[in-house]
């Protein structure tokens, strides 16, 4: 029971910070595009990494689909994760790091639902940790 609870507060987060952030990337906020105008991918790289969230917070809130979502999180994640450390910078325009800072929680609450669900891969996808 207090997996169950922990698993849908996990996902609660996950949709509540991805879906939060759909509105920046697609009403074409002045932040959004800065990131993908430095990042050489606007205004692709904003929709497409949109429509990518828009995806994976709707499976988060489908138990079935957890597994996909997860995956998709962690994909989507690395990118917002890698992005800044790389190219960015950890802050953007004076907002003291808190995109990176919802990445990071993001990723984290992926990570803990794969290592929650790794009995319920496919043989080919199970973690061995």
């Amino acid at each position: 029971m207090k997996s169950l609870v922990i698993s849908w507060l996990l996902r609660i987060v996950i949709a509540v910070i991805l879906m939060q952030t759909l509105y920046f990337k697609f009403t074409g906020a002045a932040e959004s595009i800065y990131i993908f105008n430095t990042l050489v991918m606007e205004p692709c790289g904003r929709i497409s990494s949109g429509v990518l969230e828009l995806v994976a917070s709707i499976l988060i809130l489908i138990p079935r689909a957890t597994l996909l979502e997860e995956l998709l999180g962690f994909g989507v994640m690395n990118g917002a994760l890698l992005s800044p450390v790389f190219v960015l910078g950890i802050e953007l325009q004076g907002d003291c790091g808190t995109l990176f800072i919802m990445a990071l929680i993001t990723f984290l609450c992926c990570s803990v639902l794969v290592y929650q669900n790794r009995n319920k891969t496919p043989n080919l996808l199970k973690l061995k940790l």
